[in-house]
């Protein structure tokens, strides 16, 4: 997988990235610019919907447990797309994130931080990139050894103009924005210094998803793949 050279050098002291575990989930942010984030209604629908986007140029997808039927899904993608890598999103706890490792996911994403769910993550060889929208959960990540963070909900928290107010006194924490990012906004949240990738849903609709319209989500995808 290509790295993309806007992630940079690793700001961090070297002990923090083996908190994280940087090293398996700076790649994947740097890989693709849009993780697709999915909600998945119906789990036989995982596996032609991990191709159809891999296929498209983003392999790596984040499945988010707001529906019953994620952990099997996470799980058949695991076990079946080897050219995916799966993720899960919504991960609130500690039993979220041994439920979704078990299921072979190989990244984890949660909405907020909590030192609880760090310890979780801390030493795994799944790594976690948590959520942090304000000065003070920012701070408090960092103080756990995290610098890679999901920013959430990016709109409804200010956007990009907050995000870029961040860059500065924040210079070493890279963000992954998710929440209203959309086809007709991307571009100005990956335009910002301190964004790697971005998260959205737009790539694979609903109405695709349910339809069986794997080429159309595969043509998305190459169009989210394809922006800088």
């Amino acid at each position: 997988m290509a790295i993309r050279s806007k992630g940079g050098p690793n700001p961090a002291p070297h002990e923090t990235d083996m908190t994280q575990n940087t090293d398996t989930l700076l790649p994947i942010l740097t890989g693709q610019p849009v993780i697709p984030v999915i909600v998945i209604e119906d789990a036989e629908k995982a596996v032609p919907l991990a191709r159809a986007l891999a296929a498209g140029g983003l392999p790596a997808v984040e499945i988010t447990l707001r529906s019953e039927a994620a952990v099997d899904a996470i799980g058949r993608i695991a076990a079946k797309v080897p050219q995916a890598i799966v993720g899960a999103g919504t991960v609130l706890n500690t039993e979220h994130y041994e439920q979704v490792v078990a299921a072979g996911a190989r990244f984890a994403v949660s909405p907020g931080f909590t030192p609880e769910l760090a310890d979780s993550a801390r030493g795994s060889a799944v790594p976690l990139l948590p959520g942090a929208s304000t000065p003070s959960e920012i701070m408090a990540a960092l103080e756990e050894g995290y610098w890679l963070l999901k920013f959430f909900p990016a709109e409804q928290s200010g956007g990009v103009g907050y995000l870029k107010s961040l860059a500065s006194p924040f210079a070493g924490v890279r963000f992954c924005p998710t929440g209203g990012v959309s086809a007709t906004n991307a571009a100005d949240y990956l335009g910002l210094s301190n964004v790697i990738c971005v998260g959205g849903s737009w790539v694979a609709p609903g109405d695709a998803v349910q339809g069986g319209d794997w080429d159309r989500i595969t043509a998305l995808a190459k169009e989210a793949a394809g922006l800088a």
